[in-house]
């Protein structure tokens, strides 16, 4: 019909001159739900826009945590030894932008609309989500750029996400803990079973949990796959001496072993599989050359550190049982003077109590924040209930995430810890706000 087809310029026309916001903002109306799995829309307008069949190697990682850590390790190391890496993570913590990176750096806001207006040509009347936009733009920016290799972070599960639609040459599967359970199962076994979607027969697949349901390998083997490395057996991050120790299966046979640097923020496993897969891509990695590859790493809200006038703060989207009990363990090894403060808010569809369980006697005193306009986030007054339930009294409710921190910052002074975690939007609730302070006192700087 000519009017719809009319319409149709008429909204592209706008939309080229639209800003990254503008777009974004549309990208969240366009579809009636934020989270559809299926893969037959995407896989439809990728196959209009030709991006099904990459020709680099794609590595795609899976896993309940550490998904990030493992691509930022992995893209650390390939962007030193001279590749051109293209890198799909999510979410993001300030900036779209964060998602789609060239050789570690971020798109610009330019490149992602230019991507936005191809999708949305090739799409017709195909409605997207989000996610879905997003994972098609940046397979549309990778072949513009035409990288070297393509790191993707599944977003939800694996064998029903938007980046599944891509065949890996590697698939990293990493610690696989309850999480989503609405969406991919009540048990880890169920849960393995869905990250194990996105191993193909004959790929090479990394194992990087230390005790993985059976359920997964036994998938993996009926699947075809090899080689299978996994944690603890052809692969490991031996933490039993001073120095962490990365060994790892050479493809043509033999071992070799690095000693692994201090990472803020990347577990010594997810770290082995990321220099396992980058030994599988053809890069030799010696100890002074890995040095030099992470030393510039910093890792957002993955147990990170920083002091502003005194106040130790560690930020970590920490947002279910397993990932809290590993936020716990560093901080048990790395214990401070003074008190222990917690700011944490969280989605209503996780495993609350027991995380709140876990870490109720761990602080001193806890303020939670509302999420005012986040539908998903758990109301801070039922948090408040649980904990009260756990023994603890000392509690703040505030409307916000901003207002809990400023409440929480007057409570603590030069020697205490301020605990920032729960989800990714309360970790990017705090960091302008922290950003600010440390710039106002000049004390410190981000570890």
């Amino acid at each position: 019909c000519h009017r719809h087809r009319r319409k149709a310029q008429s909204l592209r026309q706008r939309m080229s001159k639209a800003t990254l916001e503008h777009w974004l903002q549309r990208l969240e109306s366009l579809h009636p739900s934020e989270i559809e799995l299926g893969l037959e829309r995407v896989s439809a307008v990728a196959g209009r826009m030709e991006l099904l069949r990459p020709e680099q190697p794609v590595v795609t990682v899976a896993g309940t945590n550490g998904k990030g850590s493992t691509v930022a390790v992995l893209e650390a190391l390939l962007v030193a030894d001279g590749k051109k890496t293209g890198s799909l993570t999510s979410p993001h913590f300030l900036r779209f932008n964060e998602r789609i990176r060239l050789a570690g750096a971020e798109a610009a806001d330019a490149e992602i609309i230019a991507a936005f207006e191809a999708v949305d040509a090739a799409r017709e009347h195909t409605s997207l989500t989000y996610f879905e936009y997003t994972t098609l733009a940046a397979l549309w920016l990778f072949r513009e750029w035409q990288v070297d290799v393509m790191i993707l972070e599944v977003g939800l599960g694996g064998r029903l996400d938007a980046v599944n639609i891509i065949d890996p040459t590697i698939a990293i599967i990493t610690s696989i803990a309850l999480d989503h359970q609405d969406w991919l199962g009540d048990t880890r076994a169920a849960i393995a079973l869905e990250k194990a979607g996105i191993v193909r027969p004959g790929i090479a697949v990394l194992v990087a949990d230390r005790d993985p349901p059976g359920e997964l390998l036994q998938r993996v083997a009926e699947i075809g796959a090899g080689p299978v490395l996994r944690l603890g057996h052809e692969f490991d991050a031996d933490e039993s001496g001073p120095v962490v120790r990365a060994r790892l299966s050479r493809p043509g046979g033999g071992s070799s072993e690095l000693p692994l640097p201090d990472l803020a923020g990347v577990l010594p496993q997810n770290a082995g599989a990321a220099l396992q897969a980058a030994l599988l891509l053809g890069v030799e990695v010696g100890s002074g050359q890995l040095q030099e590859a992470l030393s510039g790493m910093r890792l957002t809200g993955r147990r990170q550190s920083l002091q502003v006038a005194g106040v130790d703060y560690i930020l970590d989207v920490a947002h279910n049982p397993a990932a809290v009990d590993k936020l716990l363990e560093k901080m048990a090894i790395t214990p401070c003077k003074g008190k222990t403060i917690a700011l944490f808010s969280v989605m209503k569809d996780k495993d609350i109590k027991t995380m709140v369980n876990a870490a109720a006697e761990v602080f001193d005193a806890w303020f939670l924040a509302d999420q005012p306009g986040n539908a998903r986030a758990a109301r801070a007054a039922d948090v408040a209930d649980l904990l009260r339930a756990a023994g603890q009294t000392m509690i703040s409710v505030s409307k916000n995430i901003k207002q809990a921190l400023r409440r929480a910052q007057s409570l603590t002074g030069s020697g205490d810890r301020l605990v920032i975690f729960g989800s990714f939007h309360t970790v990017a609730g705090v960091l302008p706000a922290l950003e600010k302070d440390r710039r106002k006192h000049v004390v410190g700087a981000p570890t």
